[in-house]
């Protein structure tokens, strides 16, 4: 709760001054979602970032060994397993709804926020 509240009002403000709002990781359970919508309103575009399970516990695994964080591979792979259950009731929620576009993000960061941009362009278009 305190996260959307936040949220609405950091959206309340700057309304009349943007074309959207861009939130990064979040809902990330289908209750968020319920809760956003009923608080704020539908998302007119959620994108879904998606690479394999390898690709996301090497990025997890090399972010952790910068960051001087403790966390071994096997406690990445259960942050991982838990991140696929609760996401995907989320993710066929949005697909029903046709507001999810989904990015390949198996490529570089340069190259994924590219596939960002231009998912993001097209929409606006």
């Amino acid at each position: 709760g305190i996260v959307l509240e936040l949220l609405k009002e950091a959206m309340v403000s700057k309304l009349g001054d943007t074309k959207g709002f861009l939130i990064d990781g979040y809902p990330q359970e289908l209750k968020d979602a319920e809760e956003f919508e009923s608080k704020i309103g539908e998302p007119k575009l959620v994108l879904c970032l998606e690479c394999s399970a390898e690709t996301m516990s090497s990025r997890l695994l090399m972010r952790n060994q910068s960051t001087q964080n403790s966390e071994n591979s096997e406690t990445t792979e259960e942050r991982i397993e838990s991140y696929y259950q609760a996401s995907k009731p989320l993710i066929a929620y949005y697909e029903s709804k046709t507001q999810l576009c989904k990015v390949d993000a198996e490529g570089t960061q340069e190259d994924v926020f590219l596939e960002i941009c231009k998912t993001i362009d097209s929409f606006l278009k």
